[in-house]
C-alpha cells in the first residue's frame, strides 16, 4: 500500500482567479489511481469558510469527482467519520496553529495517522497551512508576525515554508530560523510548486508554473553559507 503526500507552496484551485482546477489538482486526483475518487476538502485553517468550500466544490465537481467536506464547527463527529472513506484529502490554507489544535481536539490527526500506518491507500495534499501541517515544524503567521511553530503533525521530517516567492518576508525569517536552530532543516517552496512524498520519503518536486522553485535548506557551518546550505531541486513540469 502507498501513502502519497503532496505539499504545495501555493497554487491549485485556491489561487486561481475563478477557482478553476489546475494541473496540481489534476495531479492529486491521478495519484489516487481512480477515475472518480472520493475527494474530501478540509477547510479547517480558514474556519470552514463557506466561500472556500464553494470554490472547492466547483473546482473538483468540474472534474467529475465525488466530493465531501470536513467541517469541525458543525456536526464534527459525523464529519470526521467520513475521513475513513476518503481517497484524497485536500487541506486548504489559513491558520496553521488553529488547524493543528482543532485536528488534535477532534482526533483528525489520529485517524489520518492510523490510515497511513495501517497501509491504507490514501492521498493527502494541501497548500500553505495545509502543506506545512504535515511536517515536524514550519514558519507561520498564525500569531500575526512570522515565527517558528514546532508542534506539527510530524508525518514528514523537517520544516516547511510555503509562498517562498509570493511573500518575500518569509525568506529571511525562515533562513535565519534554520541558521540559529529555531527550526530544523527543511524545505521552501514557491507558489505553483510542490513536493511529492511517498511513504514518508521525498520522491520528487513538481510544478505547474515554469520557473517555480523547490529548495532543500540545511544548517551549515561553512562560512560562505551564512549558516544555511541551499540546494535547488529540479521540479518536473506538469
Amino acid at each position: 500500500m502507498t501513502a502519497h503526500i503532496l505539499t504545495m507552496g501555493g497554487g491549485g484551485f485556491s489561487m486561481t482567479e475563478n477557482g478553476a482546477p489546475t494541473n496540481l489538482d489534476r495531479y492529486l486526483v491521478e495519484l489516487t489511481g481512480k477515475r472518480t475518487p472520493l475527494v474530501c476538502f478540509a477547510p479547517t485553517a480558514s474556519a470552514d469558510d463557506a466561500s472556500y468550500i464553494h470554490r472547492f466544490l466547483t473546482a473538483y465537481g468540474a472534474m467529475g469527482m465525488r466530493t465531501s467536506v470536513l467541517t469541525l464547527w458543525n456536526d464534527a463527529a459525523a464529519s470526521v467519520a467520513q475521513l475513513a472513506r476518503a481517497d484524497l484529502l485536500v487541506v486548504g490554507g489559513g491558520n496553521t496553529v488553529n488547524l493543528l489544535a482543532l485536528w488534535r481536539a477532534h482526533g483528525v490527526d489520529r485517524l489520518l495517522t492510523e490510515r497511513i500506518t495501517n497501509g491504507d491507500n490514501i492521498v493527502l495534499g494541501g497548500l500553505s497551512a495545509g502543506a506545512a501541517c504535515w511536517y515536524d515544524a514550519c514558519l507561520s503567521d498564525a500569531f500575526g508576525d512570522l515565527r517558528p511553530v514546532k508542534n506539527g503533525l510530524g508525518v514528514l521530517s523537517g520544516s516547511f515554508c510555503p509562498h517562498w516567492d509570493g511573500e518575500s518576508e518569509r525568506q529571511p525569517v525562515f533562513t535565519d530560523a534554520i541558521a540559529n536552530g529555531a527550526l530544523p532543516g527543511g524545505y521552501a517552496v514557491d507558489d505553483g510548486a510542490a513536493l511529492h512524498w511517498i511513504n514518508g520519503k521525498l520522491a520528487k518536486a513538481v510544478t505547474e508554473r515554469e520557473g517555480a522553485r523547490a529548495l532543500r535548506m540545511s544548517p551549515s557551518s561553512e562560512p560562505t553559507t551564512s549558516g544555511v546550505a541551499i540546494e535547488r531541486l529540479n521540479p518536473e513540469l506538469l
